[in-house]
């Protein structure tokens, strides 16, 4: 019996919101008798949890949190569409193929500064552009990863050998 209350308890932390007060209601009915004290005393889950879970599942009504539903800021994408676009356009310019050919991740040259200042040069305002670092963000959400330029090492230079070497 033991383990199949840790199995649930498990089950339980895999789960968020409502996918999880919808559970412990139904492993408080299920078990409990619908009462939320002993499925807190078996479970160790919040009684208040459970009689949420409880409420939303009689009445069919599901309760989001004021914080998942009121708090947090959008991306930048979706506050600036057109800006967003313009810019993918932009980095779809600059874009080059990984050079062994094993990522589909497409690497461009193009830097968050540079697509500030071609997004400026299009028209967009300081207000509708995010500062560079949030730029290189946005591009790696984009799925265009920053790579630095690879410049051109030089071959180092070998003294002759000497004839004591080779023999």
């Amino acid at each position: 019996m033991q383990s199949h209350i840790e199995d649930i308890r498990f089950a339980a932390t895999k789960m968020r919101g409502a996918e999880r007060r919808a559970f412990q209601a139904e492993m408080a009915l299920k078990y409990c008798k619908g009462k939320a004290r002993v499925a807190e005393r078996i479970f160790g889950w919040g009684r208040e949890n459970i009689e949420t879970g409880l409420a939303e599942k009689r009445t069919g009504i599901i309760c989001s949190g004021s914080q998942s539903a009121y708090c947090g800021d959008r991306r930048w994408e979706e506050k600036q569409p057109e800006a967003a676009a313009a810019l993918r356009q932009l980095a779809e310019y600059h874009v080059q193929q990984d050079t062994t050919f094993r990522k589909t991740i497409g690497y461009t040259r193009l830097t968050a500064k540079e697509a500030l200042k071609q997004l400026h040069k299009k028209g967009f305002t300081d207000a509708q552009l995010p500062a560079p670092s949030t730029m290189a963000e946005i591009l790696n959400r984009m799925g265009y990863r920053l790579r630095k330029v690879v410049k051109a090492k030089p071959q180092k230079k070998f003294r002759k050998p000497m004839l004591s070497l080779i023999i």
